[in-house]
């Protein structure tokens, strides 16, 4: 079966009621879907509907997620502010921190949030454009089950951590420079596994020191036997800078757990003493900046712009097509994708189970039906 193509508003609103029939109120739901299919939208297939059932409604069955968000603010200032998000849905959690985060930045200059026991909130840029829609720079990250390697360690003690970065630009697109600590992300994994495709070289170290190549689907098995793990940004040792990778994942630990009193390492693996799965328990960050606060968001707009467009401008490698700056592809594949998102069959088999097993057959109809 082909890769098929699904609109928008049909994705969107069976993705919203399914997220209603599994608990989650209506707001939130619709909250879920819009992070969810952001990443579509924007490229990032690894995390984008390619991870509704397995990621949310999964761990929504199996208990360990909740789908009604109670979001605790623990401890407030003027500037920061704690939460504790109970195990309740990553995406609901995301955005309040980084609106709360807004908040504070417009009042105060700087606003900072930290959460813990929180879930999976999707792409990291999702809350780094909220902010510089805001005028605000932007900042996020989050930590995730321990999947990557420390430099010259083979056992996986970081999750990929991204660390997020938003600035806003006079640009139709602001910089937004989403991306993992590692070089890969599991979602990546899980991707090439479900299209046929091998890993990238360099990407994964086995328990044995060696690195791991061939079949994803092999490969994501070994990692969760916990025998193999990816590597950090830069790679393996410290010829090509693994280090900083380490460096910035290490930081990334600590800001969504030190500040908060979260959990970290090897107690984001989901499973509980006994091996029964678990909520994840992560920690996230979010800092906000308003640029009012210096010279004005116009002047930063402009500043900015110049200096992505002064960067383009440079010259570039023989061969070399054009030179990019952050959030550039993302918003060329946005405005490229206004009929859908591609689909292919292993999620096309799984979106069918889900509505046929919901009773929604006669409500929405599918390309590939």
């Amino acid at each position: 079966m082909p890769r098929m193509k699904i609109d928008w508003e049909t994705i969107t609103a069976f993705v919203t009621e399914v997220f209603e029939r599994y608990g989650v109120p209506p707001e939130d739901a619709a909250v879920c879907a819009d992070v969810l299919l952001e990443a579509d939208r924007r490229g990032i297939e690894s995390h984008g509907v390619n991870r509704f059932k397995p990621i949310y409604l999964d761990r929504l069955r199996a208990g360990v997620q909740k789908p009604v968000t109670e979001f605790e603010i623990v401890k407030e200032t003027p500037t920061t502010a704690v939460v504790d998000g109970h195990d309740g849905m990553g995406q609901v959690i995301g955005r309040r921190c980084m609106e709360l985060a807004i908040q504070k930045a417009k009042a105060c200059g700087m606003g900072m949030v930290v959460a813990r026991n929180s879930t999976h909130y999707g792409i990291a840029g999702y809350y780094t454009t909220m902010a510089t829609r805001a005028g605000c720079v932007g900042m996020t990250g989050t930590n995730a089950r321990p999947t990557v390697v420390p430099t010259w360690g083979v056992e996986g003690m970081f999750g990929t951590n991204p660390l997020t970065l938003g600035v806003p630009t006079d640009e139709p697109f602001d910089f937004n420079f989403d991306c993992a600590t590692s070089i890969t992300q599991n979602g990546k994994i899980e991707y090439y596994a479900r299209t046929g495709q091998d890993v990238k070289p360099g990407t994964l170290i086995g328990d044995d020191g060696a690195l791991v190549t061939g079949d994803a689907g092999a490969a994501l098995e070994r990692m969760r036997q916990g025998r193999a793990a990816l590597t950090p940004l830069g790679g393996v040792g410290e010829d090509l800078a693994g280090y900083k990778g380490y460096g910035f994942a290490m930081f990334v630990e600590l800001m969504c757990a030190a500040l908060q009193d979260g959990w970290y390492g090897k107690a984001l693996g989901g499973k509980d003493a006994d091996g029964n799965p678990c909520a994840p328990r992560l920690g996230h960050f979010f800092i906000a900046i308003d640029t009012d606060h210096f010279l004005g968001e116009e002047a930063c707009r402009k500043k900015s712009g110049e200096i992505l467009r002064e960067v383009r401008a440079s010259k570039k490698m023989p061969g070399a097509e054009r030179i990019w700056t952050a959030g550039e592809k993302e918003y060329d594949i946005k405005q490229a994708r206004t009929d859908g998102v591609d689909i292919n069959e292993s999620v096309q088999r799984e979106l069918t189970g889900i509505r046929d097993e919901l009773g929604l057959t006669e409500k929405y109809r599918f390309p590939w039906d």
